[in-house]
């Protein structure tokens, strides 16, 4: 009478009997029910791994992991904050600008440098950096937008993409569960 359900697999613990539960007294109910957690579960897991890049961009974008993987990768060794030296693995944050339209390069004069980017995290936590910052015509340091540590996957709770800003004394613009990249002018 009973059926495995290919998403009652997923199931665990105490929501697993409550699911037995429910489908003792009605087998839509747990269909439903069963439904409703997949759903929960894969669109939780898409949206914690989309970073939207908009603002004062030619090309809005909403990248995905797969969309962030294919871009051209890089390397950086930094120490975090404890104290320790790690290796990190991403894409340079100008890479992915570049994709969007901003500003960059030889446009990046005049009024141009009023611009800022500012990355939100998915905790609320905010940081900001002028676009000369980050551009390779005013800086030898890249700024990487880090889906690894060490040759691993960001930890849960620091991932799954944490920007990492080198030689910095203090890593305060570290900033974990990027969600958003905003470029926008500065106003008086």
């Amino acid at each position: 009478m009973f059926k495995k359900l290919p998403a009652v697999g997923m199931l665990t613990g105490i929501t697993a009997a409550l699911a037995v539960q429910i489908k003792k007294t009605d087998t839509t109910m747990l269909y439903k029910f069963a439904a409703y957690l997949f759903i929960t579960a894969f669109t939780t897991s898409a949206f914690a791994q989309t970073i939207s890049v908009d603002g004062e961009v030619t090309h809005p974008l909403k990248l995905s992991a797969a969309d962030i993987d294919r871009m051209p990768q890089t390397e950086v060794t930094a120490t975090d904050r404890d104290g320790k030296l790690h290796h990190y693995s991403g894409v340079a944050v100008t890479t992915i600008l570049q994709q969007a339209g901003v500003t960059l390069g030889v446009q990046l004069r005049g009024e141009n440098m009023s611009k800022y980017l500012l990355v939100k995290s998915g905790d609320g936590y905010e940081v900001l950096f002028s676009l000369a910052e980050l551009d390779s015509a005013f800086t030898n340091r890249v700024v990487i937008l880090a889906g690894k540590v060490d040759g691993q996957p960001l930890p849960d709770g620091k991932g799954p993409f944490r920007i990492i800003v080198p030689g910095e004394k203090k890593p305060a613009r570290w900033i974990w569960e990027v969600t958003a990249m905003t470029i926008r002018f500065a106003k008086e």
